[in-house]
């Protein structure tokens, strides 16, 4: 089997489509798309996110955010608040056709469209390399992604990543083992 080599690059999957938003000056939101984080701890969530963005400045100075998952039937509105700075554009989650409401448990919006989300408060930001980490505090999910047990179904979520080798998003949703269980065949 012959391989190419790419080098050092952040080229891995999956990589998320994270919409993380926050409420900056008059409780207006704001919202940007991540694709470098993940789940560090058992309730904790790590990003880069660079300090220039809007919706970083404002999560810094209300110590709360919440990241949602992109989702497919919301990719142009995904990809939109990944493409427009709010430093120009700064109603851009109303032009996203968003709307929020606040989390009861963090200060920080929820987006009703985004039916999975994280509410975090900000555990530590470095400012020189960009790496933002968040307590969860509470996992949401509209019950219109949920399943007959009350569980997340995926294809009823039907959540993107962004593949960067091709600059595209991909949808997942195909169930395709059990985990923990799956690999019992070879013990």
């Amino acid at each position: 089997m012959a391989r190419k080599d790419f080098g050092a690059k952040p080229l891995c999957f999956p990589q998320p489509v994270f919409i993380i938003a926050a409420y900056g000056e008059n409780d207006v939101p704001s919202a940007m798309n991540a694709a470098w984080g993940g789940i560090s701890d058992f309730k904790e969530i790590s990003m880069d996110l660079s300090k220039g963005h809007k919706t970083v400045q404002d999560l810094r100075k209300r110590g709360a955010f919440t990241v949602s998952m992109g989702t497919k039937d919301q990719l142009v509105a995904c990809d939109y608040v990944g493409v427009v700075s709010g430093n120009q554009v700064p109603d851009k989650v109303a032009r996203a056709g968003w709307h929020v409401e606040r989390s009861a448990f963090v200060d920080a919006p929820l987006i009703r469209e985004l039916p999975l989300a994280l509410e975090c408060k900000l555990t530590s930001y470095d400012e020189q390399t960009g790496i933002l980490r968040g307590e969860i505090v509470n996992v949401s999910a509209d019950e219109c992604i949920l399943d007959e047990k009350g569980n997340i179904d995926v294809a009823k979520l039907s959540p993107i990543t962004f593949d960067p080798f091709n600059h595209t998003c991909v949808a997942l949703g195909e169930v395709v083992g059990d985990a923990f269980k799956a690999g019992l065949q070879l013990k």
